[in-house]
């Protein structure tokens, strides 16, 4: 109770703050539809997104479950519902990847990671995926700074009429001991403002048989363990609030987030034995406050306000007792029992000029301030200072659709240790971008379904602090790791009228990537006891993502048609490890290599079908064979992987209340298998979920 009252009070306390003008439009109408759609009429490279319906359909547990359905995405899963589950897009890496929920970036000084597994789905409304940059030039300077970005846009509220309230509950329970419910309720306030608060809970044992069995190419058993996979089970508590407010000619929002976890990190299988010895409690805060309004016909103004603290507590040794008393903490280990606290102060002021009816010009400026405490010996408490300023325009003119911005990024950190801080260089980088789109074969409506388009992005990443300060690992001279982006692509688009296929939408992209002064982990003087980081890689990534997309109507003209939606994505890279294992020269086995755990073929498929009030869901995921190290020896060698889940539910009303009971078999060929080594993956698993609005 005492948490549920913080996230109230976080979001009322901005009331006083803000002055409310009548808008002649009411709640339902939205002036943000109006402005979505003036944003997509000038989307040069289009998103893959996943929402309404589709989202909830796809038999995903979390935000990263969903996202392995879209082209070009590498997921690293060491397994279990509490697992560490991480993102990267065409082989960049996980830290060119930015996470942005409700249009304010999440960050993580520590390591640049940011674990996707954490967020759940029953409040997310849309999922976005964007290579180089979002489309859209009216944000703030941290949205151009990323070579790939996923947009996570949580629910807003909408009110039929007469409707004051929208309460939302469901719950899951199934393998692993699973219990989830979740809650969301919405409240209208006036025409013009509305309150939401949402919470969920997990709880599961994690406990799952496995069988982790590694056979070469040439058919030699190298390891088969089998057993039942231990110390995967979560507590977790989500708490979520906000208030959206329209203005004329504008909106607002205010949203507080807090997420507290115990779970067990599953150990790695080696030498036929599991290693059960590490917990961890992660207790994440932020509070969020957007406003944008269109002050003159010309002239729009966005700002963006954040707050976050994040505290990790991390255990490895069995000298502690496990919150989970059904597992044992049985092997020696480095007794680690460290505690990490971040601080994150975030302010954005963005903004929009219409030059002419066709071209606009957009000025953004952020500062961002981080902290990291911990209880590590010899550490050097860094503070980081980050400016940012991005001048980007957006031009049209017939045919042609353009967008470019050039990005200005100041680094200033500081240390306590004066010997360190001497050492210190402050960064400044300017990264520019181009994007264009063409459209030919323009018929006399104006139209046509067939669109060219190209982009040309170069960026960086700054080194964390764990690269830079963390004890005995770190390197204070890291410089950051740059990557350049090219693509070339096209799509076709088109709506059939009164025939059996309703809708087409084919896309394919030809890109080319290269990372250089990669930063990566080597031997620091003799023997393995001591590694230090280093600016020593580069890779090159050549790939094609294909996309399909089909939608097809049997029987419109009855009263109960049926729906169904096919989606097919397919991913081909090369992405070559060129990196030097020393500085004096090259690693002859790794050289010109595929880089570890990206396959040379993948792909997924989604088949959705809508009839009456019963729906189905077959999704499909296909990884190719990959090695789990640049060395790509058959010691290294993984087999390919697929899985197939299958979701079926039935949408039922009694009195005022809709229900929605849904039954998932995920993995129903029960394979076997691995996305990182040494880490098995759940079988055959199900799910029984229950769902009801009123």
């Amino acid at each position: 109770m005492f948490l549920i009252r913080i996230c109230c009070a976080g979001t009322l306390f901005l009331f006083p703050l803000i002055s409310l003008a009548q808008s002649e439009l009411d709640s339902i109408q939205q002036l943000s539809e109006v402005m979505v759609i003036g944003d997509r009429y000038r989307e040069v490279i289009p998103s893959q997104r996943l929402s309404g319906e589709k989202l909830e359909a796809l038999s995903s547990f979390s935000v990263a479950d969903a996202i392995r359905y879209f082209s070009g995405v590498q997921m690293k899963d060491y397994g279990g519902i509490g697992g560490l589950k991480t993102v990267d897009i065409r082989s960049m890496g996980t830290h060119h990847m930015g996470v942005f929920y409700d249009g304010i970036q999440l960050g993580n000084a520590q390591n640049g990671q940011v674990d996707l597994g954490k967020f759940s789905l029953d409040n997310i409304e849309e999922i976005s995926l964007y290579n180089g940059q979002k489309s859209e030039i009216f944000q703030p300077a941290k949205d151009f700074g990323s070579a790939g970005s996923i947009y996570l846009r949580t629910r807003r509220p909408h009110f039929t009429a007469g409707k004051k309230n929208n309460l939302k509950t469901s719950f899951r329970t199934g393998s692993f001991d699973l219990v989830n419910p979740s809650l969301l309720w919405e409240r209208k306030l006036s025409d013009n403002l509305s309150f939401s608060f949402g919470t969920e809970y997990i709880c599961s044992s994690g406990k799952y048989k496995f069988r982790s069995r590694k056979v070469y190419h040439n058919g030699i058993v190298a390891y088969d363990t089998t057993g039942i996979r231990r110390n995967g089970g979560i507590h977790s508590l989500r708490l979520e609030s906000g208030i959206n407010g329209f203005i004329e000619q504008g909106k607002w929002n205010v949203k507080v987030y807090f997420y507290n976890s115990d779970k067990g990190i599953p150990g790695a299988i080696v030498n036929n034995g599991e290693k059960n010895s590490q917990w961890q409690n992660d207790m994440n805060f932020f509070t969020q406050f957007s406003f944008q309004k269109k002050l003159f016909p010309k002239y729009e103004l966005q700002l963006n306000v954040k707050y976050a603290n994040d505290k990790l507590h991390y255990i490895d040794f069995d000298s502690i007792s496990s919150p989970f008393p059904e597992y044992h903490l049985v092997l020696k280990s480095l007794n680690i029992n460290n505690t990490f606290l971040q601080q994150e102060i975030y302010a954005s002021i963005a903004n929009k000029y219409a030059i002419l009816p066709n071209w606009d010009i957009n000025l953004s400026t952020d500062y961002q301030w981080n902290t990291l405490d911990a209880n590590l010996t010899n550490f050097v408490y860094p503070r980081r200072h980050t400016a940012l300023a991005a001048l980007a325009t957006a031009f049209e003119w017939k045919r042609l659709k353009a967008q470019a911005s050039f990005l200005s990024t100041f680094v200033f950190d500081q240390v306590t240790r004066i010997k360190d801080h001497k050492k210190i260089e402050n960064k400044q980088e300017y990264t520019p971008a181009v994007f264009l789109s063409y459209t030919p074969f323009v018929k006399a409506n104006n139209y046509s379904p067939l669109r060219l388009r190209a982009f040309y992005k170069r960026i960086f990443r700054m080194p964390t602090f764990n690269d830079l300060y963390y004890t005995e690992l770190g390197n204070i001279t890291l410089r950051p790791e740059y990557a350049a982006q090219y693509n070339l692509g096209f799509q076709y688009n088109k709506d059939f009228n009164r025939k059996m296929i309703t809708h087409l939408n084919f896309r394919a992209d030809a890109y080319y990537n290269e990372i250089t002064d990669k930063i990566v982990a080597i031997p620091k003087g003799e023997g393995q006891y001591r590694w230090m980081m280093m600016n020593l890689g580069r890779v090159e990534i050549r790939g094609i993502d294909v996309s399909a997309q089909v939608e097809t109507s049997i029987g419109a003209n009855t009263k109960t048609p049926c729906i169904a939606s096919l989606q097919v994505n397919y991913t081909f890279q090369k992405a070559q490890d060129f990196s030097r294992n020393s500085i004096k020269g090259k690693n002859i086995i790794s050289w010109g290599k595929q880089i570890a755990y990206i396959p040379w073929h993948s792909g997924s498929a989604i088949l959705n079908v809508k009839w009456k009030s019963y729906g189905l869901n077959y999704s499909f995921i296909y990884v190719g064979e990959r090695y789990h190290n640049s060395a790509n020896i058959r010691e290294n060698y993984e087999r390919p992987w697929y899985t197939s889940d299958l979701t079926i539910g039935k949408t039922f009303n009694y009195r005022k209340m809709k229900f929605k009971l849904s039954v998932e078999a995920n993995n129903i060929l029960d394979q076997q298998y691995e996305v990182v080594v040494c880490y098995p993956m759940p079988g055959r698993n199900y799910k029984l979920i229950l769902k009801m609005e009123i």
